[in-house]
């Protein structure tokens, strides 16, 4: 019980101390006009108060990532626990603070625009694809996984409720982001809040023991997957996750102060970091041993673990509204995952989203092609969601090296980890199925020598710009 809230304080305190030297590096401005004010349309710029912009930040990156996550992430042992902590502070938060803070500082940009203002062009195009691809899978991942957990409470069939999410994320993606959104979140959020808490409390007063393996050397996986890369790639969210960056944005344009930047962005993923925390406490915990919880995923896939463990711990009411905070998750990311998309088509086409029939000429192509996708398999969706959502969130971390780097500024912060996540998105597609299959040592010779490469062309360019600085006369 003492190592779990060991993790807790630590994220706490990651918050105070590492976050509030992150916000100083990069020199958030109270004086500054931002985007909610600037370019203030009614519809997605606007301003609103800090505390509602948080949780609907919170609501926006959390997804079914820091409970699905981490309840994979147990499987290899009490290391997740370490991974969650670590990455969370130092990966991250810091990834999701320069995704909001690099996208008030680009006009409330989405991450397309701010990575290729950093990284160029060429870099520009690929992630406008990459990030509507990505957003595309997550928005039917959050039609697919609620609707499932939809009918195991209700017995309805599960058709019904992927027609009636889609229609929620419709409504959701084209009105303002007050009348729906920022209605709703805050209330969800407590619902979220409170029922996890109420899960993990009813855990540790209901005779189990608590992290009853402690070993963070060897993995416990009972197919014997290797913690390295696969973990890193499993559990994303509550860790480091580049979904995250595609929906700063949307908060972007509605922050009043860059010095909420902190509580909102870097505040917001230490919040999902501690829910990761509880969630695979819990995986590690109530069920006796890997194989016995790896059985239930086998059986019905993360959402039977949440089903089971809700029930059992709190009872059929408490366990109904447990299910349905976990419920919570998942849409209120599909529905900004497909908000973002709307928002990252109108930017890449020129197309101004004040009036609604503009918003519907994109919102209606993109959801036909989302229930399209919504027929495929569901764990391949997922396989290629993990990888591309990780190597998105490398992207962004180079991104913010850079432009520390142009500002004569600490870079470390954020090239360090991108210089990590490198080697474990070239390690992971290389020896995976779903890409090329090569041997587990082959390819991590490879993705590290790739991400020592990658930082040495970053080292060399950072020095270059930083005599150019020093010396504009003679920058050319």
């Amino acid at each position: 019980m003492l190592t779990f809230f060991a993790c807790v304080v630590a994220l706490i305190l990651g918050y105070f101390t590492y976050g509030t030297f992150v916000e100083k590096t990069f020199g958030a401005d109270g004086s500054r006009r931002t985007p909610a004010y600037e370019l203030e349309d009614g519809v997605d710029y606007m301003p609103l108060p800090k505390w509602k912009v948080l949780f609907i930040q919170v609501l926006d990156i959390a997804g079914i990532g820091p409970i699905f996550g981490p309840i994979l992430g147990a499987l290899y042992g009490p290391v997740a626990l370490v991974w969650i902590v670590i990455g969370c502070i130092f990966a991250g938060a810091v990834h999701d603070y320069f995704s909001g803070m690099l996208s008030i500082r680009n006009r409330g940009g989405s991450i397309p625009e701010v990575v290729g203002d950093f990284l160029g062009m060429p870099a520009r195009q690929a992630m406008r694809v990459f990030s509507v691809i990505l957003l595309m899978l997550v928005g039917v991942i959050f039609v697919l996984a609620p609707a499932k957990l939809l009918t195991g409470l209700t017995g309805v069939n599960t058709q019904i409720f992927i027609f009636a999410i889609f229609g929620y994320y419709f409504l959701a993606t084209i009105l303002p982001i007050d009348k729906v959104i920022g209605k709703i979140y805050p209330l969800l959020g407590a619902l979220l809040l409170i029922t996890t808490v109420a899960t993990v409390v009813a855990l540790m007063f209901g005779g189990y023991e608590i992290l009853p393996n402690l070993d963070v050397t060897t993995s416990a996986h009972p197919a014997d997957k290797p913690i390295w890369p696969l973990l890193f790639i499993t559990l994303s969210c509550g860790a480091i996750s580049g979904f995250h960056s595609t929906q700063s944005p949307l908060m972007a344009r509605c922050v009043k102060n860059e010095k909420d930047g902190r509580a909102v962005f870097y505040g917001a993923m230490i919040l999902e970091g501690i829910i990761g925390l509880i969630w695979a406490t819990v995986g590690l915990s109530f069920y006796k041993s890997p194989e016995a919880l790896n059985a239930v995923i086998a059986a019905g896939s993360p959402s039977a673990v949440v089903a089971e463990v809700s029930n059992t711990l709190l009872g059929p009411v408490g366990g109904f509204l447990a299910v349905l905070g976990v419920i919570v998750l998942p849409i209120t990311s599909g529905d900004t995952a497909f908000r973002s998309t709307r928002l990252i088509l109108a930017e890449t086409f020129k197309v101004n989203q004040s009036a609604a029939v503009k918003r519907l000429m994109i919102a209606v192509p993109l959801f036909i092609l989302g229930f399209i996708i919504s027929k495929q398999n569901f764990g391949i969706i997922w396989r290629y969601f993990g990888f591309s959502n990780q190597a998105l969130a490398t992207l962004v971390l180079w991104s913010a090296a850079v432009f520390l780097a142009k500002e004569s500024k600490n870079h470390w912060i954020a090239c360090l980890p991108a210089t990590f996540m490198t080697a474990v998105v070239v390690t992971f597609i290389l020896q995976a199925k779903i890409g090329f299959g090569m041997a587990i040592g082959t390819s991590t010779y490879i993705g590290v020598g790739t991400a020592v490469t990658v930082l040495s062309l970053f080292l060399l360019k950072a020095s270059g710009m930083k005599a150019a600085k020093e010396a504009p006369g003679l920058a050319e």
